[in-house]
């Protein structure tokens, strides 16, 4: 969700909100995982609603399919969504991925950002690095 540097009496903590509910959050201190209870004190500033979870409106499976045919000799490329910088790579060339499968993450906004496929076949190229910054619409990976 969220992640944040926070400095406590000289003390430097990283904190990355996992959950956030009405009442209680899942955070994450300096790679340590907490379960805390969350009270608002004072007058409200701002109205807070939890994410609702995210149902698929399809019950049936989604069907594999390869990559599109007009993707042209090189394959189907995996694009950034957004300017953003690389932060890490999950495949390689030769790894087989399906569809929505994550292969990598990307900083964006201040926020992480999963990046997932939209078809399914074989990654043949990488074509960035963990730690690259990307325009948007850039080529991160071929699928073929």
């Amino acid at each position: 969700m969220k992640k944040y540097e926070l400095t406590i009496k000289g003390n430097k903590y990283t904190v990355e909100v996992k959950e956030f509910g009405a009442k209680s959050a899942k955070v994450d201190v300096n790679g340590k995982v907490f379960d805390v209870a969350v009270a608002f004190t004072g007058e409200p500033q701002a109205v807070f609603t939890p994410p609702v979870p995210r149902s698929t409106a399809a019950t049936r499976p989604v069907e594999q399919q390869q990559a599109p045919a007009d993707t042209g000799a090189d394959g189907f490329a995996i694009k950034a969504p957004m300017p953003g910088l690389i932060l890490k790579i999950l495949v390689k060339p030769g790894d087989s991925v399906s569809i929505g499968q994550k292969v990598m993450s990307m900083e964006a906004m201040k926020m992480e950002n999963d990046i997932n496929t939209t078809v399914a076949g074989t990654v043949k190229s990488v074509q960035v690095k963990e730690g690259d910054n990307v325009k948007e619409h850039q080529a991160l990976i071929t699928i073929g």
